[in-house]
């Protein structure tokens, strides 16, 4: 994996069992850019195939955390692969093995919201405004819209991603698209205490709770009582051999 220098745009680095991806592009909002979609996805490839790490933290340096995505494309073939690449990274971070942490300490807005409700936990400063604008410039959010019911209530977030009006981080909260929300100064100590909790549970336990969770969204209820016949058998015999 590649381990980019200081002035790349995304900073992907690993220390320990804590994966990082760090957005790098203050100046420009930490837009995400076509080469940070492709960093970040093949980061994220290379963990499902050889896993090295338990955690993922996702952050931003400067004053906002992301404020969307950069688009280039202009014609149908340059867009339809642009919205390729950045369904294939949501994709990725919601599929992921790693319990992934946002730690949102500025603005995120559009994409950059998105991402972060895509994370298994999502810590919020609450100085930050969040919100998907893309209406105003007639634009519905189709991609973020394809998950956000998953999350949260429709009749919470229908007027959201219709009108495009910021919201705080308490309002985040109530309608379950932010974990939590966080004094600003507290925020890095508090995603830090969050991993620890995390690498205090049993690895293959932790794993495999989160798929199952996951998997349970998209199955029915039946079908998720035959999985956990088959999970609570294994996982146990499992933990009894290794004691």
């Amino acid at each position: 994996m590649d381990r980019g220098p200081l002035q790349a745009p995304v900073l992907i680095e690993q220390t320990g069992d804590t994966l990082t991806f760090t957005l790098n592009r203050p100046d420009a909002g930490n837009e995400v850019s076509g080469a940070m979609f492709d960093a970040m996805s093949a980061a994220l490839r290379s963990e499902a195939v050889e896993p090295t790490a338990r955690v993922l933290r996702l952050r931003a340096n400067g004053d906002v955390f992301c404020t969307g995505r950069e688009r280039a494309g202009r014609d149908a073939v340059s867009i339809r692969a642009e919205v390729a690449r950045l369904i294939e990274l949501k994709r990725l971070l919601r599929n992921t093995s790693l319990i992934s942490i946002a730690q949102v300490q500025g603005d995120a807005l559009g994409f950059g919201f998105g991402l972060a409700i895509l994370c298994d936990f999502t810590l919020v400063a609450s100085s930050t405004r969040l919100g998907f604008p893309e209406m105003r410039s007639g634009l519905p959010p189709a991609a973020i819209m394809a998950y956000l019911g998953r999350y949260a209530l429709p009749k919470a977030v229908f007027p959201m991603v219709l009108f495009g009006d910021a919201i705080t981080p308490e309002l985040a909260v109530q309608a379950g698209l932010v974990t939590r929300v966080c004094e600003p100064a507290n925020l890095h100590a508090e995603a830090d205490a969050l991993a620890e909790r995390i690498f205090s549970l049993d690895e293959a336990g932790a794993r495999q709770c989160k798929a199952f969770f996951l998997a349970a969204q998209e199955s029915s209820v039946e079908h998720n009582f035959r999985s956990a016949t088959d999970m609570l058998t294994v996982n146990a015999l499992r933990l009894m051999q290794s004691r």
